[in-house]
């Protein structure tokens, strides 16, 4: 996204690239000339209405789209969903949750576990084969070890998978899997696989993986299972995920990248300051700095290998602050007590936080008639620049994305 910016706002973006330790180009001396005010919410919320999440359901019909009887049917319904949890292979259970026995965990026992030892957690989504998150919601339900506790002792299992709703169709399985040490053991401070009944302080719609979906903090989306009905412990130890078998890396964390909004205008009056925004990406390796390479547009792709790319000029652009309202139709746009991550009086204990989105912003002023192209980059806390350490994109999309726009008399 980009658009003129007034004098308001160039008042605000000194004083926040100054908190930030850095000075935007072209703001620190003169105004614009005829200064028009930016628009409210020119900065999208930070946290996304569960109805705006980009949708990448798959189903022959989406699960989603089945009404009445056939949702009751496929138990997606409140009253109707159940969860089984068994062993295979050398792995046992000591009590099997399941249908036949009828002792499957229904919605109630799951809140009931959830009032006892709920937790909440700020993520974004994002699948590993689109580039920009598909939405950030704070997430709410009970980590996966306390309600693997129901089912007695455990013996050899090595890893567990999951999947959830597929209209009884094996080849509409969509399954994910996990290490047996990622479900019940996390570093201090981390924070361990969930299962998740409420979004943004409701429950979790059916088109957003409701009534109760897989949520796993530091992975892309195919890890965080919607409409998750079954969990088979097993002793086997390989990852027999649907995207493993599709030459996706199935362990893949997400990565630390900036994605430029989309921009409205393409073409903008000279004179006037502009600010190109957009988000990023924080992955395992938290966030240092989002940057940013402004130069002539020479009509000519530039190559992965090309020898520019050493000489580039990069700039530091603006991380902005914890917002004051957090938007996602939270009541009064507050976030509640409890967020996983967050201090006793409600404020991150980082900033930017890890596996979540962070808003940044380049504003630009003095810019000379012609054709421009904007490159833009994070570098990670290890001092990594997007796209290393890990430029495959089959563990996530995750190339420098590049905007190119004129400036007109």
């Amino acid at each position: 996204m980009s658009e003129p910016v007034g004098r308001r706002e160039a008042l605000r973006l000194s004083a926040l690239a100054a908190t930030c330790g850095v000075i935007p180009v072209g703001l620190v001396a003169g105004q614009p000339s005829k200064p028009r005010e930016l628009a409210p919410g020119s900065s999208p919320p930070f946290l996304t209405l569960a109805k705006d999440f980009q949708d990448v359901s798959r189903g022959d019909p989406v699960p989603h789209s089945l009404q009445g009887e056939a949702l009751a049917k496929a138990r997606l319904t409140p009253e109707t969903w159940r969860l089984e949890i068994i062993g295979e292979d050398k792995a046992t259970v000591e009590k099997p949750l399941t249908l036949a026995a009828q002792s499957a965990i229904d919605l109630p026992a799951l809140l009931k576990l959830g009032g006892k030892n709920s937790v909440r957690y700020l993520k974004a989504m994002q699948c590993n084969n689109i580039a920009p998150p598909l939405g950030q919601g704070l997430w709410e339900g009970v980590a996966l070890r306390d309600v693997l506790k129901l089912c007695g002792k455990l013996v050899n299992p090595r890893r567990l998978h999951y999947w959830g709703v597929h209209n009884d169709k094996p080849d509409q399985m969509f399954r994910s899997s996990l290490a047996m040490n990622q479900v019940l053991d996390t570093p201090p401070g981390e924070m361990p696989p969930f299962l998740a009944y409420r979004l943004n302080g409701a429950p979790i719609p059916l088109a957003r993986g409701g009534p109760v979906r897989m949520v796993v903090p530091w992975a892309h989306g195919f890890k965080s299972i919607k409409w998750l009905q079954n969990i088979v412990l097993t002793n086997n130890h390989a990852a027999n995920d649907t995207y493993a078998q599709q030459n996706n890396d199935p362990e893949s964390y997400l990565k630390t990248a900036a994605y430029l909004d989309e921009m409205q205008d393409e073409s903008f009056a000279a004179g006037l300051p502009m600010v190109i925004r957009g988000v990023a990406m924080v992955g395992w390796p938290g966030l240092e700095r989002v940057e940013y390479w402004l130069r002539p547009d020479t009509g000519a792709t530039l190559s992965d290998d090309d020898p520019l790319w050493a000489m580039a000029q990069w700039q530091a652009g603006v991380i902005e602050p914890p917002p004051q309202d957090w938007g996602g139709g939270l009541p009064g746009g507050g976030l509640p007590r409890g967020i996983w991550g967050f201090t006793a009086a409600g404020k991150p204990l980082e900033w930017p936080m890890r596996f979540s989105v962070a808003r940044w912003m380049v504003p630009l002023k003095d810019l000379q008639p012609g054709k421009y192209e904007l490159r833009v980059r994070t570098v990670d806390r290890n001092g990594f620049a997007q796209p290393e350490p890990r430029p495959n994109q089959r563990s996530g999309k995750n190339l420098v994305q590049c905007k190119r726009f004129s400036v007109n008399r």
